[in-house]
């Protein structure tokens, strides 16, 4: 016998909901995920009537769905928005590549502006590139640093007041976890704000509508929806430290249902004890980008690049900091270490 919606009562169910085991119809769950992502908006006041908002688009999953309920709600309960779509092209061929032509799809069906910006444009170099010089082993530091600021340097030639990512609760969730296992309270203490406040010059205030809608749910809203979207995985992701913690928490979901929300919950509600000392933020004294150090992330791994030292950037090297602000020449012994790279 066919089990009917646990809303309506009507409709056949087509679906039970990862994230409340409540089986829906295909209406019944559209109208409770949009539901859901609009309370998020409304309770963590992320939008003003008016402001332009930038939506961070890759082709993926998260940016298409974000895309296309940001333009549902903005319209349905008159929030008053401007949309913008931003991408990075991170120069990956046979990846990015297809994926913006989704976005460059999902700019017509939408209606919505497209800006790209390129890390060739920005930095001088592609992923394709880097990672012949620095391996597989820590690209992806070099991507998420670079991507990051790609997407303030982009919100500003826009000229938005918001970006807004398509980070899910399995994203935050794992997140945390990563986190924890590295030791890093600062991050840990930020890392689950649904938004964040514009913390300097060049950086744009950012936010995360989906902030707890499991993944697993997206993907369900993106396939009876029928949208547009690119799911092929990034070809230099699969040695990625963050798929471990996916992993590890696909494990505890898999006994515990909830433990996606629960390890989020644990982050909101964490504190520091009084005395602990934690980075103070400043600028980058080479291109005036929020920063902790004399200089900024970006401008270490780009300073490394060039200069032929993949390792400059990976790891602490604080220390070295004057050498590249005043241009001096490292020693033997540094460079050595600097140039070793395990592919």
């Amino acid at each position: 016998m066919p089990v009917l919606c646990s809303s309506c009562g009507d409709k056949r169910a087509v679906l039970k909901r990862p994230k409340t085991g409540h089986s829906l119809c295909k209406a019944c769950f559209f109208w409770a995920f949009e539901e859901e992502v609009h309370q998020t908006i409304v309770t963590a006041n992320l939008f003003k009537h008016g402001e332009i908002v930038g939506i961070a688009a890759s082709g993926g999953k998260d940016s298409t769905v974000l895309a296309h309920v940001m333009k549902l709600l903005n319209e349905r309960f008159n929030y008053g928005l401007e949309l913008m779509l931003l991408s990075v092209d991170e120069g990956i061929s046979g990846y990015r590549d297809d994926s913006l032509e989704t976005v460059k799809r999902n700019q017509q069906q939408y209606e919505l502006p497209l800006k790209i910006v390129s890390y060739e444009e920005l930095y001088g170099w592609t992923m394709d590139a880097i990672v012949k010089q620095v391996g597989r082993k820590n690209n992806c530091t070099f991507c998420g640093v670079f991507r990051r600021q790609a997407l303030d340097r982009g919100a500003l030639m826009l000229k938005v007041d918001k970006i807004c990512t398509g980070h899910n609760a399995d994203d935050i969730a794992e997140t945390v976890v990563m986190n924890v296992l590295r030791g890093d309270i600062a991050r840990l203490r930020r890392c689950t704000a649904i938004s964040t406040s514009s913390e300097g010059d060049g950086v744009v205030p950012r936010c995360k509508p989906l902030k707890y809608a499991y993944e697993k749910e997206i993907v369900l809203y993106a396939y009876f929806k029928k949208l547009d979207y690119f799911s092929t995985e990034c070809i230099y992701s699969p040695n990625a430290y963050r798929g471990h913690a996916r992993t590890f928490l696909k494990d505890l979901e898999s006994v515990r249902p909830s433990s996606i929300m629960d390890i989020i919950h644990s982050g909101e509600n964490l504190s520091v004890r009084d005395g602990v000392k934690m980075p103070v933020q400043g600028t980058c004294q080479r291109c005036g980008y929020i920063s902790s150090q004399s200089l900024c992330k970006s401008c270490v791994l780009l300073e490394g690049l060039n200069r032929g030292l993949p390792k400059l950037g990976i790891g602490k090297h604080h220390r070295l900091h004057d050498k590249i602000l005043t241009q001096q020449p490292f020693t033997e012994k540094e460079e050595r270490k600097l140039k070793a790279v395990h592919f």
